[in-house]
This record gives structure tokens, sequence and C-alpha cells, in this order.
């Protein structure tokens, strides 16, 4: 049976950290496969003024991950009803692949707040799940549930607000986002307005 690990997030714009950290997981968890998936609306995050459109986050996030090796885009949420919960992302994927099993990707500040998820208890019940540390969101590995364990993972220090300020007030990009998007990443954001892009 194939291990493949879901990774969860807005991808508003998808960014070198991602994708480093994607890699990182794949290899130290010995997973067959990381699968992004773009969510269309985080249940956390409600009225989100900058979040770009569903479509075009996903279509930079495949062109990003062109020619990565293990690490694919999924747009399952966007078929679901929302908002959409990580409980039901995972039923989801589990029944329409059968031959798969997932384990969930989250940060340490994620998982600082996880008892506040939809379901937290029977997601750790039912599937494993990788911690990657986040700066300021000290967790304990002695203290964990079964089947949930820290990863340890470089920092990247880089976020989608960081790059969407940056594109807003005309700053380089360059080595935050894939250069395949570069261009991409400056045209879309760029017509967001500063105070939308600060927003998140």
């Amino acid at each position: 049976m194939r291990r493949i690990g879901i990774y969860g997030g807005s991808f508003n714009p998808i960014h070198t950290g991602h994708i480093s950290l994607a890699q990182h997981i794949l290899s130290a968890a010995r997973l067959d496969g990381v699968w992004l998936v773009v969510s269309p609306q985080n249940p956390l995050k409600a009225g989100n003024g900058s979040l770009i459109d569903d479509e075009v986050r996903l279509r930079l996030a495949r062109k990003a991950l062109e020619g990565v090796s293990g690490i694919s885009v999924s747009d399952c949420e966007f078929h679901m009803p929302r908002p959409s919960y990580m409980w039901h992302t995972l039923r989801h994927l589990s029944e329409t692949n059968p031959d798969v099993s997932f384990t969930l990707i989250i940060g340490a500040d994620n998982w600082l707040d996880f008892d506040r998820w939809y379901r937290s208890r029977d997601i750790i019940a039912a599937y494993n799940v990788i911690i990657f540390p986040r700066e300021g969101y000290p967790v304990d590995a002695t203290k964990l549930p079964q089947g949930v364990c820290l990863v340890n993972t470089p920092l990247f220090p880089i976020s989608s607000t960081e790059i969407r300020q940056k594109v807003a007030h005309g700053e380089s990009i360059t080595g935050l986002v894939p250069a395949a998007i570069e261009d991409d990443v400056m045209h879309i954001y760029g017509h967001v307005g500063a105070d939308d892009a600060i927003e998140s």
C-alpha cells in the first residue's frame, strides 16, 4: 500500500518554502509521495479578502511543481461541500483511493490548535499525523499521542503573506517562489491592493 502525505493549505501563492518542506518530509518520513491539497476556504480563516481565485492558485501550484519528483497537487476540496474540513477531505481521499494509506502533515502552530479542528480525535484515531516545526510554536515530542510524530525539518522563514506584500510594493520575490511562476505571481498578485495583500 502506498503511503501518501496530505499537506493542505491555501497556497496563496505557493512558495519555495512549501516545496522544500514537502521534499524534506517526503524523504524523512519515507513516504511514497506528498499531495498538496489546495483549499478553497479555511474554516478558521473565514472572510479572507486577499485569497486569490481557487483555479488561479491551483494553476500556479501545478506549474510550480512541474518536474518536481514525488510532490503533486490535488484539487479534491474544490469538489466537496464548503467549508471543507480536513476530516471530510481525508475520508473522501481514503474512499476514492483504497490502495493508499494517507498521513496528515501539519505545522506545529496547527498542532497546538488541533483540538479546535473538526473531529480532531477521529483524525488521530484513523490517520497518522506528521508535525513539522514552526518558529515560536514548541512541541514536546515525548507527549504526542500514538500515531503522531514530530519530524525535524529545517525552518523555512518564507510566508505567502510576505510575498503578497512584496508584490504589492513592487519588491523582488526572486528566490521566494519557483522561477517558473515568478512572473505569473508578480502579474496576478500585483492586481491585489496593498491593503488586501496585508490582510492575512
